[in-house]
């Protein structure tokens, strides 16, 4: 029988690991690692990962796709763990978004904020959202663009059932992690300018993957979104 690719015995231990550095880093950025949230982006496995990470004291959980948490959502129905979507959603599927996710961490056009408020409203509940920042010249890359996101920023918060909690962006991927500290401490100081801008705290900077979140975290990122240091490599698409 061939084996899967994650080991479910594994979980556990990297979940402590991944704990430890996000620790570590947080000590030296003089914070506590309670301020730091970690996001165990479970994108391409099972529902059976999801479940012994959470078993393995995991709460949070972010899905690039909704057409794929819904085929395990059944699986997992019994479990009180926070749900995100932190890939890019198609306006099309705001309604199935606000109705599986919890927050959606990947806004980045205001016909999308339309949608999901209005879905949001629809599902009784008031959606939390972020911002999702270009900050590269990748064109492989989604968000919005620096020069426009705080007239997005301002008219989300006209939205009723969105709650804007901050920014979220993912960088270019360099084999050496400090290069990506210059973007980490642009979406620093765009959230902070944005803060002052609105007049309101945005406490949420979702920035750092598992192959650079200790630097993302030495940056200021208030949550960090780790999948193959948790659930191992991921086998490509077909």
């Amino acid at each position: 029988m061939t084996e899967p690719r994650w080991q479910s015995a594994a979980i556990p231990s990297n979940l402590s690991l991944a704990r430890e550095r996000i620790a570590r880093a947080a000590e030296r950025s003089g914070r506590a690692a309670s301020e730091i949230a970690l996001i165990a982006v479970s994108k391409t496995f099972p529902a059976e990962a999801i479940r012994a990470a959470f078993e393995a004291g995991q709460r949070d959980f972010g899905e690039n796709r909704v057409q794929e948490f819904e085929s395990k959502r059944e699986k997992l129905a019994d479990l009180p763990a926070r749900w995100r979507l932190i890939g890019h959603l198609q306006s099309n599927k705001a309604r199935r978004a606000a109705h599986l996710f919890h927050s959606v961490d990947s806004l980045d056009s205001l016909d999308l904020a339309r949608r999901l408020d209005a879905a949001a409203q629809g599902e009784g509940k008031r959606l939390a959202v972020l911002i999702e920042v270009h900050l590269s010249a990748e064109s492989s890359k989604t968000g919005v663009s620096e020069s426009d996101f705080p007239a997005l920023a301002e008219a989300v918060l006209a939205l009723p059932h969105l709650d804007l909690r901050g920014l979220m962006a993912i960088p270019p991927f360099f084999d050496d992690p400090q290069r990506a500290r210059p973007h980490f401490r642009r979406l620093r100081k765009l959230r902070d300018d944005l803060s002052r801008r609105l007049a309101r705290p945005l406490p949420a900077l979702s920035m750092g993957m598992s192959h650079d979140f200790e630097v993302a975290i030495e940056e200021g990122s208030s949550e960090v979104r780790l999948g193959t240091a948790i659930f191992g490599q991921r086998t490509p698409r077909p």
